[in-house]
């Protein structure tokens, strides 16, 4: 995006952006877990088998992931606030196909077209949200934006459960609609317009990226199923490696590339990008747990478990947007690097008590150090990524940024079910806890494999050169007035 470009977005109301994009974000991130609360409704009224109800929740994950990338790159060329309107539109209409579904096939059907709208809102609401900030101030937006994000993928298990419990499982998706709707109108009339620096697409990386993304998620969703060394699985994930190897030699060639390698030089971008592949590992694979253990393990009911998850939930909504804050002061290294040590250690610390007849208040601590890790972790992740490049490239950062934390989440809760299948099972609260005790243990391995991943972050940088992330010793200047403004 060019200079002017970037002014006009950044004049049309800093409040509006926030609050526009953070409602696309959360739409994209709720509907990515709240569906996990209805599944044994949806099984009743629709007959659906065991895998047809994973498949609700697969179905959704599978075209978001693959799509994440072809979002980004469509908004550079058509237009950012023209797709993300479209996408609010497409994530509206699909959610309401959910709600009136008379078949579990017509019902996963619409998941995957509502995936898909949530694949040109979840990238194009962080390239917005970046290009609408001067470097000096987006960590502090971005904060606010992760509480949104964040608060959105932990609580779907108290918003699933209190609209199951008090309405019907269909009142899941029928909410999404008039949200949707009004947030496109305002979006159309308050966001201003901006596209990439290129209109020429790049029509081969964007079917290598795709082919890539689809190879590696489908062997992910179906690894645990199918068998991890089944024919199936196994031919899937070479096809989708050799897609990312293919991807990868096109673009250093190609004259309009849609990712251009030269970003991956920059220690903010490929750190901070395999930092937040491995938070969210962390962290969908906790959220898929967390609830299921205070329900299956310790027998409280869908309500029950979203209100007593709220101490770690609650940690997004108060520590992200300071870490937010801090992380344009002290640079992301250190708050990074510190959050996923504490996620890993809650977790580490809740799967050592876990036990059948466990008080909840024995909960508190674990819960509470983790969601406080995590809170610090997110938005230091997405600010050195979208800090590491220049205007012109926000939305290609936005959208491997975007298919990081998709993939890490996919990759985490495939690996986690196989741990706990392995050594657990549904049969009694006992077994349950058998399998959730080692499944958590690996949840807090892939955070402090992102702690790794961030040591290699740069310090902190100058603000008026966000690009110079290798320079990790330079301070940071003193801000004039007209910047401190």
């Amino acid at each position: 995006m060019s200079s002017t470009q970037s002014a006009s977005v950044r004049s049309s109301g800093t409040g509006w952006v926030v609050a526009l994009t953070g409602i696309g974000s959360m739409m994209g991130a709720l509907d990515t877990v709240v569906v996990s609360t209805a599944l044994s409704t949806i099984h009743s009224h629709l007959h659906a088998s065991v895998a047809e109800l994973e498949w609700t929740v697969n179905g959704y994950s599978l075209s978001f992931a693959v799509l994440l990338v072809a979002g980004a790159v469509l908004g550079d060329r058509f237009g950012r606030r023209r797709l993300y309107a479209l996408g609010l539109i497409l994530f509206a209409a699909s959610s309401a196909a959910c709600a009136v579904s008379t078949s579990i096939s017509w019902l996963i059907a619409a998941r995957v077209v509502q995936g898909a709208g949530a694949a040109l809102l979840v990238p194009l609401s962080l390239t917005l949200l970046s290009a609408a900030f001067p470097p000096e101030r987006r960590g502090a937006a971005i904060g606010i934006f992760s509480a949104i994000t964040g608060v959105s993928v932990a609580a779907g298990p108290l918003v699933g459960g209190a609209v199951v419990q008090g309405l019907t499982w269909q009142w899941i998706f029928w909410l999404n609609v008039p949200i949707g709707v009004v947030a496109a109108l305002l979006v159309r009339t308050k966001l201003a317009e901006s596209h990439g620096p290129h209109t020429t697409l790049d029509v081969r990386g964007l079917a290598l990226a795709t082919g890539a993304a689809f190879g590696i998620v489908w062997a992910l969703v179906r690894g645990n199923d199918a068998g991890w060394s089944s024919p199936e699985v196994m031919a899937t994930l070479l096809a989708g490696a050799l897609c990312a190897v293919a991807f990868i030699f096109w673009e250093r060639r190609a004259e309009n590339a849609m990712m251009p390698i030269r970003m991956f030089r920059s220690r903010g971008f490929s750190a901070g990008n395999a930092a937040m592949f491995c938070t969210f590992a962390s962290l969908f694979s906790a959220v898929f747990f967390f609830a299921q253990f205070l329900q299956a393990g310790l027998g409280y009911g869908p309500l029950e478990t979203g209100l007593r998850l709220l101490p770690w939930t609650g940690m997004f909504i108060t520590v992200a947007p300071i870490a937010g804050t801090y992380a344009d002061r002290i640079g992301e290294r250190t708050l990074m690097t510190t959050g996923l040590v504490l996620q890993g250690a809650g977790m580490a610390w809740l799967a050592s008590i876990a036990a059948t007849g466990l008080s909840y208040t024995s909960l508190l601590g674990p819960f509470i150090v983790a969601g406080v890790g995590v809170s610090m972790a997110i938005p230091a992740a997405q600010n050195s990524v979208v800090g590491s490049v220049e205007d012109d490239d926000l939305g290609k950062a936005s959208g491997a940024n975007s298919m990081m934390r998709e993939l890490g989440g996919v990759f985490g809760i495939a690996v986690a079910v196989a741990v706990f299948a392995a050594n657990g099972n549904y049969h009694s609260s006992a077994q349950f806890i058998e399998g959730f005790a080692p499944a958590i243990r690996a949840s807090a391995g892939f955070s402090l494999l992102g702690a790794v991943a961030a040591a290699f972050l740069p310090g902190r940088r100058s603000a008026s050169a966000p690009s110079e992330v290798e320079n990790a010793s330079n301070p940071v200047p003193e801000l004039t007035p007209e910047l401190a403004a």
